[in-house]
């Protein structure tokens, strides 16, 4: 159990003698998402997981990379006092991770996300990752 989140110990009965391994979890509170209309529901890092996939279906982006990125997130969310987060946060989180990861993932995403209704929406948006993207160049150049 080397999530993190729990303490292994090592016991010994005092009626027998014999050892054993016990491992010791804090009881937490669960993230509840709170949706754009209202609703709340449970965190699910499956449901957040499959989304992820979705938009990198046919990408070069590794299972076992978006597992971290779900992770990573998660970790973000519980380390807060706020046991509620709002879904944008964590779409704004999902975004920034695609972001420096894959361009087409971080579209994909932003489609659903942004409820994108038309294809100027795609066009804004992919000119604001291109200029984002000139913007970080210049500045890693040094060039204003």
């Amino acid at each position: 159990m080397e999530d993190g989140y729990s303490i292994r110990r090592r016991r010994e009965c005092t009626a027998c003698g014999r050892r054993f391994t016990t491992y010791e979890k804090m009881d937490e509170l669960p993230l509840v998402v709170v949706k754009k209309d209202g609703r709340r529901e449970p965190f699910d890092r499956h449901k957040l997981l499959q989304g992820m996939l979705k938009a990198c279906q046919k990408r070069p982006v590794s299972v076992s990379r978006l597992e971290e990125m779900v992770g990573e997130i998660e970790r973000e969310l519980k380390s807060t006092a706020n046991r509620e987060v709002r879904s944008q946060s964590i779409g704004e989180a999902v975004m920034g991770q695609f972001k420096d990861l894959d361009e087409v993932a971080y579209v994909r995403f932003a489609s659903v996300y942004r409820e994108f209704r038309d294809a100027e929406s795609f066009v804004r948006e992919i000119e604001r990752l291109l200029k984002n993207r000139e913007q970080e160049i210049s500045f890693k150049t040094g060039e204003n």
